[in-house]
């Protein structure tokens, strides 16, 4: 495979050509597209490729329960301001290097950092409050809590939740006033207002996934990920969080989110981080995922292409007509004797 394909651009971009590269889409709000593009454009499609301006870097980080290894990640690099698409099929490990690179699991050996400091052996919390935040695939809004307060949740060095200070209100209620404004106008941008009363635990799944992304952004984050955003969401509300997920490269934060639909990762990201049994398999660009062979196995199969064998297709056959005997109550060995069984040669 190529390091430098013509979709990457005929030459490399030089100081001032960054703001010419041309980004998916059209419109001329898309400079952090653009400069997010301009800076992975040139780079190979290789595992553990060196960024211009890695955000997050992972070293050697391994993590296994028993016997399975969830998780074997000898080198990865998360480019700052630019969104990076993290695939791979179910049990790839995605998920787990999401708890591991946020405080909510602990790996067997490795290490990892956000802008040069280690993330090793902190909490959630302190990781959140470096400015690392992330979403969960089963929302975690809480739903005997209104919209509101769940909003207010996710604001940061509150000091009202010191037991002292708690008993003056005179120390906090300012502070207060102002994260619910700032509540109030994430609710208005994610189209929640109306709900600001409500329980969490009545809004639709949708309409939890928004809760959650803009509560994350209560704590005015640099990194924010995202696990499977768009899982379970009405297909009406599926545009109104990609243009969020969007809008949050424009503000300037770095984007990491897990999905499964292939158009809705050739559509928002700029890099592409492919898992598969723990094991980083591939990065590129969107457009070079569907050309790397190890991606096609790793979904597929790596003999899925391959015609079977007179042994192998016996075998299915067998199989087959061991289901059916079941589901019918008929002996398999009579399904197998009506079957004509001439001599075979190699095919």
């Amino acid at each position: 495979m190529p390091a430098e394909p013509a979709a990457h651009g005929a030459h490399a971009a030089g100081p001032g050509e960054a703001a010419a590269v041309p980004a998916r889409g059209s419109g001329s709000d898309r400079g952090p597209q653009r400069l997010a593009q301009a800076a992975l454009k040139d780079l190979p499609w290789e595992v553990g490729v060196a960024k211009p301006d890695p955000a997050i870097v992972v070293d050697g980080v391994t993590r296994t329960f028993g016997g399975l290894t969830a998780v074997s990640v000898d080198h990865l690099e998360i480019q700052r301001g630019g969104i990076t698409g993290l695939i791979g099929p179910n049990g790839a490990g995605k998920t787990t290097l999401f708890n591991l690179l946020t405080g909510f699991d602990q790996p067997n050996t490795g290490t990892w950092s956000y802008d040069g400091r280690s993330l090793g052996k902190l909490s959630p919390h302190q990781v959140a409050r470096l400015g690392v935040v992330r979403t969960f695939q089963l929302t975690k809004a809480l739903s005997r809590l209104t919209v509101m307060q769940n909003m207010l949740l996710g604001a940061q060095q509150q000091r009202g939740e010191n037991f002292l200070s708690a008993l003056l209100p005179g120390t906090w209620r300012k502070q207060e006033a102002a994260n619910t404004e700032k509540a109030m106008d994430l609710l208005r941008r994610f189209k929640l207002d109306a709900k600001k009363d409500d329980f969490a635990g009545i809004l639709s799944g949708g309409q939890r996934k928004l809760l959650e992304m803009a509560r994350a952004l209560m704590s005015d984050p640099q990194v924010v990920m995202l696990d499977e955003p768009m899982a379970g969401v009405n297909p009406a509300l599926t545009q109104s969080l990609l243009g969020h997920v969007k809008n949050l490269r424009e503000e300037g934060m770095t984007v990491i989110f897990v999905e499964h639909d292939m158009d809705v990762v050739r559509d928002i990201s700029d890099w592409v981080v492919v898992m598969a049994a723990g094991k980083v398999i591939a990065e590129g660009p969107p457009e070079s995922i569907s050309q790397n062979r190890a991606v096609v196995d790793a979904y597929l199969g790596a003999h899925h292409d391959a015609p079977l064998t007179v042994e192998e297709e016996d075998r299915v056959l067998a199989e087959a007509s061991a289901a059916i005997a079941r589901d019918e109550g008929t002996d398999a060995d009579v399904l197998s004797s009506d079957r004509p069984n001439p001599e075979r040669t190699d095919r």
